[in-house]
């Protein structure tokens, strides 16, 4: 049986202040865990409780974003399918490439502070190691920018597995070059840059020890300082293998079928790519960090006009620095799925007026609940995703 903590919900209401009431925000979750009408696609006619056993989805944490505000938090189901324990406000989930945008805010304040540049060479900043550039040299340069929206012009395209816990990691230029005990091919040019829009974790990890280079910090200090602490996100760790005094914490991974896949979960050294360990709610104060820094309501961690380059696509596919941006019928949103092995997550939010979710799973299929919720939490809230005739 599908169990949820209430506790949880009343405990978010009243640590964030929300102004609404209690009746009011009830009674917007009812509306989002409830059947939808009509049913568009199949599956509106579940609640969320019979959507998460359909999908044996074990758990989920949902954060809802409203009026630059956490609105509401809810938890679904068990963390652990052995254990039977449930989800609360401090289980952690793996946000697999979730981990891109909050890595790229950190590359950002690298820029703000003058240590390097956002459309400088990239191999005027890496000290440790050089970026090969083979046929595609005495051409555009690749840039932190290109990097960190996958138009650098890298081809390896692909994610990152993890290891078991416990198994020998590679170093950040072993994962580069693809050798042992790197489980992956080396990170190479197979175009131009900023020729085409190309996905490439393997990008985002040379930015990650360019970042390291020229700050002369481990990347996981670098994030807690700059990001996450300034944040307020006390439930997030980009440290790879996760510390002890954390791990009981931990959602464990399952598969399709919801069950446990072995071993609780994989560790990922590639961290900026894959290797944020959070919870809802805590990735929900990121998403409001870059709306209010946006809105001028912030600067925590960024100027205006640095925020700026994480919602403008760089010209070459969708992406800006770290996020994905989209139009979706009148409006335009920010957001990044992630996917390791055994959870799946997803975020998403309005660039200007303040709104949007947070889903975090530890099922392997988890998305389809996540884009389901999604769909319902933007009818429930009136989201300007919906089409709506345009009056002229």
């Amino acid at each position: 049986m599908i169990r949820t903590s209430t506790c949880f919900v009343l405990a978010v209401i009243l640590a964030h202040g929300v102004p609404a009431s209690a009746d009011a925000i009830s009674d917007q979750i009812a509306r989002v865990e409830g059947p939808q009408s009509p049913n568009r696609q199949g599956t509106d006619a579940f609640t969320i409780q019979q959507l998460i056993e359909r999908f044996k989805v074990p758990g989920i944490s949902v954060t809802v974003i409203q009026d630059f505000k956490i609105h509401w938090t809810k938890s679904y189901g068990v963390a652990d399918v052995e254990t039977g324990a449930t989800i609360n406000e401090d289980t952690l989930f793996q946000a697999g490439s979730m981990s891109k945008p909050v890595a790229a805010m950190a590359s950002l304040k690298a820029v703000q502070l003058g240590k390097f540049g956002l459309d400088q060479d990239i191999n005027t900043v890496l000290k440790s190691w050089k970026l090969p550039l083979g046929a595609f040299g005495g051409g555009l340069p690749v840039t932190p920018r290109m990097l960190t929206s996958h138009s650098s012009g890298t081809g390896d395209g692909f994610g990152f597995p993890g290891y078991l816990p416990g198994a020998a990691l590679p170093t950040q230029q072993q994962i580069l070059d693809g050798r042992e005990p790197s489980v992956r091919g080396p990170v190479r040019l197979v175009r131009p840059p900023l020729t085409a829009s190309h996905y490439s974790g393997g990008a985002v990890q040379i930015e990650q020890l360019a970042l390291t280079d020229a700050v002369g910090l481990p990347f996981a200090k670098i994030m807690d300082d700059w990001v996450l602490a300034p944040i307020g996100m006390r439930h997030s760790s980009f440290e790879q293998p996760l510390p002890e005094a954390l791990q009981h914490k931990t959602a464990r991974a399952h598969g399709a079928d919801g069950k446990s896949l072995g071993a609780r979960w994989h560790v990922y050294p590639e961290q900026a790519a894959a290797g944020l360990w959070t919870t809802a709610a805590d990735y929900a104060l990121f998403m409001i960090e870059v709306q209010k820094t946006l809105a001028g309501r912030s600067t925590a961690v960024l100027d205006r006009a640095t925020m700026q380059n994480m919602v403008t696509p760089v010209g070459v596919g969708p992406y800006a620095v770290g996020f994905s941006i989209s139009q979706k019928g009148q409006g335009w949103y920010f957001g990044h799925n992630g996917a390791t092995w055994g959870f799946r997550s997803q975020a998403i939010a309005h660039v200007a007026k303040g709104y949007g979710v947070v889903i975090m799973t530890n099922g392997d299929q988890g998305s389809a609940v996540a884009i389901e919720i999604v769909e319902r939490v933007a009818a429930a809230y009136g989201w300007d995703m919906l089409d709506k005739p345009v009056l002229r």
